[in-house]
């Protein structure tokens, strides 16, 4: 009985201390007087072919791992010259393989991955041009900074423009 209560207590400990594949992450800032709050799941490259295998192209995709990635504004903002109420939102990219892709702010702010996404329910989709990072970034980043938000993951980032 004892041992049996110390195997457990031991795997417990265990499992708390190992780090999760793609730890919940949180990046904030402010952009004019609009602070912005973006919340994901940074997965890492692990070797893998990362656009066109891993995040197929011409699909929408979650931006991040496990639930979708939320992005919130507590002001008006314009994205990509488009209006975007204050509000939080789900946060989606459809990648391509040229260096256009789409950017999708989803009225749905909780959902699990892209599975019940719902073009129906976006509040903006704009086109951003995406640039090709100087080194490989192994786990996904999101950067806020005066003119927007980046994404960042393996070679390639992604620049939103806010106003």
């Amino acid at each position: 009985m004892v041992v049996a209560a110390m195997t457990i207590s031991v795997n417990a400990f265990g499992q708390e201390a190992k780090k999760p594949a793609s730890p919940a992450m949180t990046a904030t800032g402010k952009i004019k007087d609009a602070n912005i709050t973006i919340a994901y799941s940074s997965p890492s490259v692990k070797e893998r072919k990362v656009w066109g295998e891993l995040v197929p192209y011409n699909k929408v995709w979650r931006a991040g791992a496990n639930d979708a990635t939320t992005f919130e504004t507590s002001k008006d903002i314009t994205v990509e010259g488009k209006k975007l109420p204050a509000g939080k939102y789900s946060f989606f990219l459809i990648p391509r393989e040229s260096g256009t892709w789409t950017a999708v702010f989803n009225k749905e702010a909780k959902q699990w991955g892209s599975y019940d996404y719902k073009e129906a329910s976006d509040a903006v989709r704009v086109e951003v041009k995406t640039k090709t990072l100087p080194a490989k970034q192994e786990a996904l980043v999101y950067k806020i900074n005066k003119n927007g938000f980046t994404i960042d993951w393996d070679k390639v980032s992604v620049p939103v423009e806010i106003k």
